[in-house]
């Protein structure tokens, strides 16, 4: 066996413009230091073996040839190679051994997905053990293009600039346009797992299959209007922008029947304004992740201590690093 390749991207929670960046208003995102790490070494004879610890818990064979891949073994469950290979037209050529490994964005009790951008951070990871670099211009696209197959046509591409680029972010999907952004000074946050799973491509799905109210038009300025308290760098102004910016996604929510704020996100929000902190769900909602905000760590700490049972702080924080080579 030769040497190998390893690759790893982080994941990512969208801090405010989830849905709206569809309607082509800005994004901010957030890289955070959960990561999917692709390993590739090539073998000596035709055939390719994959294995994965966290994405699925099987075993993968299958022949790269001059028409596409030809599968002897678990094709369903690889879907991200099919995609990746079809992105990056890899045509005929040696086989290769691939490990891929998403366990840190699987919850350690319960071992279902906590939904930080798992799919987009190995999809970036593969693209690039599979081209050899972590350069964001060679493989951008080709990622973008893998996962948005993978996503059956819909997604703004937000997730996979983050597993690129790291760091905090602002993201605007015509072009795939990206700004790097520093943290707040003063501002703090923690993460929190719902503890219910969600999946973005089912509620992208509704969203496109229903009637557009005015209340998307309304979360599009308050997208807007909130990447701009984002770009100041001033923690008050943030802060005091989610107030206005999550009654609009509340309201986008409830006309659409999103669900949104469902699975606890609703009672962290009214315990958050409680408390005087903000609190908002991550990404497409509905479960998964949501970010508590604030100025004092002690008050999140507290924020954290006071959670029932189904509700768990995540030990993972902004990560500056986007797509690296490991070795």
């Amino acid at each position: 066996m030769s040497a190998s390749i390893v690759v790893t991207a982080p994941g990512k929670v969208v801090l405010s413009g989830e849905y709206a960046v569809l309607d082509g208003a800005p994004a901010i995102c957030m890289a955070i230091n959960r990561r999917a790490r692709a390993m590739i070494s090539y073998r000596g004879d035709s055939n390719s073996h994959v294995e994965s610890m966290g994405y699925v818990r099987e075993r993968g064979e299958f022949e790269s040839t001059e028409n596409g891949i030809r599968w002897q073994m678990a094709q369903e469950s690889f879907t991200v190679i099919d995609a990746v290979w079809r992105a990056a037209n890899l045509g005929k050529g040696a086989g290769r051994d691939i490990h891929l490994n998403t366990t840190s964005f699987i919850d350690s009790t319960t071992y279902q997905k906590i939904g930080v951008g798992s799919s987009a951070a190995i999809t970036v990871a593969l693209t690039a053990a599979v081209k050899g670099c972590s350069d964001v211009a060679t493989i951008g696209m080709l990622a973008h293009q893998a996962h948005k197959e993978l996503q059956g046509g819909v997604g703004s591409g937000v997730d996979i600039a983050s597993s690129l680029y790291g760091g905090l972010i602002e993201y605007r999907a015509e072009g795939a346009a990206v700004k790097a952004l520093p943290w707040p000074t003063g501002l703090s946050y923690r993460l929190i797992w719902t503890g219910t799973p969600a999946s973005t491509q089912d509620k992208l799905a509704h969203l496109n299959a229903g009637v557009s109210k005015p209340s998307r038009v309304r979360l599009v300025g308050a997208s807007e209007v909130m990447a701009g308290h984002w770009k100041s760098g001033d923690p008050v102004r943030i802060l005091d922008g989610y107030r206005d910016y999550c009654e609009q996604l509340y309201e986008f929510s409830s006309d659409h029947k999103l669900g949104i704020f469902d699975m606890g996100h609703n009672e962290l929000w009214r315990e958050a304004k409680g408390r005087n902190l903000t609190y908002k769900p991550c990404g497409a909602g509905g479960g998964d992740v949501g970010i508590v905000l604030g100025l004092d760590d002690a008050e999140l700490d507290a924020f954290g201590c006071a959670l029932t049972t189904n509700f768990k702080m995540l030990d993972c924080e902004l990560s500056d690093a986007g797509v690296r080579i490991e070795a």
